[in-house]
């Protein structure tokens, strides 16, 4: 935010953003932490250059995923699920998290139990 305002002023700004907003907005800014959020920061960058912890992009990301998996081996909707995986994990996306870690958490079991995974 500029720097022509004081903390006190950017805080009542914030709060007036906050208490304008729904209730489900409100719930997750909450859930994340009230002083963590931060309204006034840049937009995110735009989803075809946005890069994942490794530094690629998501089509860097899926090329190489499908690459490494025999073409008659996998259908479209195969590979649409997976760019939603790799999109949902780019944009740390609640649900997409909740999806993976149940996946990792399922294979670990499978693998416990003595089962071959899917």
């Amino acid at each position: 935010m500029d720097n022509t305002f004081s903390r006190e002023q950017i805080e009542d700004k914030k709060k007036a953003i906050f208490d304008a907003m729904g209730t489900r907005g409100q719930k997750q800014i909450l859930k994340k932490g009230y002083e963590k959020w931060d309204p006034f920061q840049e937009p995110k960058d735009p989803i075809d250059i946005r890069k994942d912890k490794t530094k690629r992009t998501s089509q860097m990301l899926i090329r190489e995923f499908l690459s490494n998996i025999d073409a008659d081996e996998y259908s479209n909707t195969y590979a649409q699920a997976a760019l939603e995986m790799c999109l949902g994990i780019i944009n740390d996306e609640e649900r997409t998290r909740g999806m993976f870690d149940f996946a990792i958490w399922y294979a670990d079991l499978l693998k416990k139990e003595g089962y071959d995974t899917l």
